[in-house]
């Protein structure tokens, strides 16, 4: 056998092998592993908006089961009847047969706004959003929806957005409590430009404050999707809403790209306008739309 015998030989030896062996960690042609896709952590619901807004609870939860809709928004004032009146035998028997479903209780959607120049309206807004928290932890949801909602003649901006702000803090202290979030939606005339959303939200600093991303077409102004997403996804809650998934004036597949690539964890929200005559059917064609949405997205 011969022997290595001079130092440059042995280096040499040392460089051959770690070369080889840095090879044999690499695929075939030498070339990078592929990325693996993204795990996806979001899930699919639905808002009783239009579509669910006629169903009793038991007829809400046996058609999402069979749409394969995992969880709802209920909005209040519709025919699921879950209001702050309930007794609490009554909300004991909704969570009990909720828990026992393949749906989710999201949490409840309410018109409750922090806007109005009259103080004494304003206080009756936060008192009814409290009750709605206290209903929505009986129930086993995990949040309430508000509205910011609008600026009015007269009123500096800036003062209803500090108001909005501080009502949104002072409710976010009381809902942690409880364990519901309070999602803000990007809701209503100029209030829904996401520069007053963010304007809002800089001043409810409390971190059980949260947004809940609405897809308007205002989501398009100034520069564009993405900047305007940036400025508010650091304060998304666990709700958005979306429309239709096939309405081509708004970027549905650029939003879904967005979600998966902050790893958004929370529940994507169909809130549809339309009126289809079978709308199980409906919610499964939109199911099959956002799955594949989210395939493309999580492959990129």
């Amino acid at each position: 056998m011969k022997y290595l015998s001079s130092p440059l030989s042995r280096r040499e030896f040392v460089r051959d092998i770690t070369m080889i062996s840095g090879m044999m960690l690499l695929p075939a042609g030498g070339y990078a592993a592929p990325r693996k896709p993204r795990k996806i952590r979001m899930k699919l619901g639905m808002v009783t908006y239009l579509w669910g807004q006629d169903w009793d609870l038991p007829t809400l939860i046996g058609n999402l089961t069979e749409a394969g809709i995992g969880g709802v928004e209920l909005r209040v004032d519709h025919a699921h009847g879950i209001t702050p009146e309930l007794t609490k035998d009554q909300r004991k028997e909704i969570r009990k047969r909720v828990k026992n479903s393949p749906v989710e209780i999201v949490g409840m959607g309410t018109n409750q706004q922090f806007d109005f120049p009259d103080r004494k309206l304003l206080l009756e807004s936060i008192e009814k959003t409290k009750e709605y928290i206290r209903l929505s932890a009986d129930i086993g949801g995990s949040g309430v929806k508000v509205k910011p909602n609008q600026f009015h003649p007269g009123v500096p901006k800036s003062r209803t957005v500090e108001q909005i702000g501080k009502s949104l803090s002072q409710l976010a202290r009381y809902g942690a409590d409880y364990g519901q979030q309070i999602r803000l939606e990007v809701h209503g005339i100029e209030t829904q430009e996401i520069v007053n959303i963010k304007a809002i939200m800089d001043v409810a600093d409390h971190p059980n404050a949260a947004v809940c991303w609405n897809s308007n077409p205002e989501d398009l102004n100034g520069n564009g999707l993405e900047a305007n997403f940036n400025l508010l996804k650091d304060r998304l809650g666990d709700t958005c809403h979306v429309r239709e998934l096939d309405d081509p004036s708004y970027p549905y597949q650029t939003l879904m790209n967005l979600f998966v690539e902050m790893n958004y964890r929370g529940w994507i929200l169909l809130e549809c306008r339309t009126d289809p005559a079978d709308k199980v059917k409906a919610l499964i064609e939109q199911r099959k739309m956002w799955e594949g949405m989210v395939e493309i997205a999580r492959n990129r």
